[in-house]
């Protein structure tokens, strides 16, 4: 054996074996939210490592703060991932033992620097510092999320959902990039442009499989974007399906203002 699969095997049998969440084979699994999920009533209704119910409706959420200005001024920034209820319901801060208080240190831990550092650029509040932030977001959406339970996992440890919670959160972000979408179709920041509602479901929708995509605005700024998707299998590996968004935006069908995000200087 040579000296470096001798030093990995050692670190294994020292650290033990790695957390893994429970495979799914999404491919024989219908959506959440379906009624024709392969699941009985009762794992409808109660959920499993594999049906992500009764929040089988989730959102990636995202929002623009221009004043003050929060995060790189050509990208929006992260908010969640929220798991709704199919009615549109929803339930908040599930399991208060999991309430983690030292998000960063999860992340240190498992060797998950890459993900931290983007989250320290992109996933920001204007109104607290971001590890509080990232708790509250844990708190009171991710440890409503069923299908990464620790029952889930095999080697379980402390910790070991939220670490993916947040590594899964970043990869849908990813995948959404909302100013990019907006810029491709000519909506972009501006001090005088106003732009139609259509218009920025439209570009939005391109990122969406043609879906649409919740919008919110403040005294006609736009501020946030919601993107809907329902979960085949679980919420780590599983498949997420876009949806439509099951409300209506609150932005006027046309004057839309899309600020500039401020100068810090």
């Amino acid at each position: 054996m040579s000296r470096s699969l001798s030093l990995l095997a050692a670190s294994a049998a020292v650290t033990g074996a790695l957390a893994s969440i429970q495979a799914c084979q999404n491919s024989s699994l219908t959506t959440s939210c379906s009624s024709s999920s392969s699941y009985s009533l009762s794992a409808r209704a109660s959920g499993s490592c594999c049906l992500e119910s009764p929040g089988g409706l989730l959102l990636q959420t995202q929002f623009w703060d221009a004043k003050p200005a929060i995060g790189p001024a050509d990208s929006w920034g992260i908010h969640g991932l929220w798991p709704d209820n199919c009615d549109g319901t929803f339930s908040s801060s599930c399991d208060s033992s999991r309430a983690y208080d030292d998000i960063e240190s999860l992340l240190e831990d498992a060797g998950k620097t890459d993900t931290l550092a983007y989250m320290k650029k992109y996933w920001q509040s204007n109104d607290q510092d971001v590890e509080t932030f990232w708790e509250h977001e844990w708190s009171k959406h991710g440890t409503c999320i069923n299908t990464i339970e620790p029952s889930c996992y095999t080697n379980y440890k402390k910790g070991d959902e939220a670490v993916d919670f947040f590594g899964k959160v970043v990869s849908l972000f990813k995948e959404l990039d909302t100013y990019s979408a907006l810029k491709d179709a000519g909506i972009t920041p501006s001090d005088s442009k106003t732009y139609k509602l259509s218009d920025i479901e439209d570009a939005a929708g391109k990122l969406h499989n043609g879906k649409k995509v919740y919008f919110s605005c403040s005294s006609n700024e736009i501020s946030a974007a919601y993107y809907y998707f329902h979960l085949r299998g679980n919420a780590i590996n599983g498949e997420y399906v876009p949806v439509d968004t099951p409300e209506d935006s609150d932005c006027p069908s046309s004057g839309i203002k899309y600020p500039v995000k401020e100068s810090s200087s």
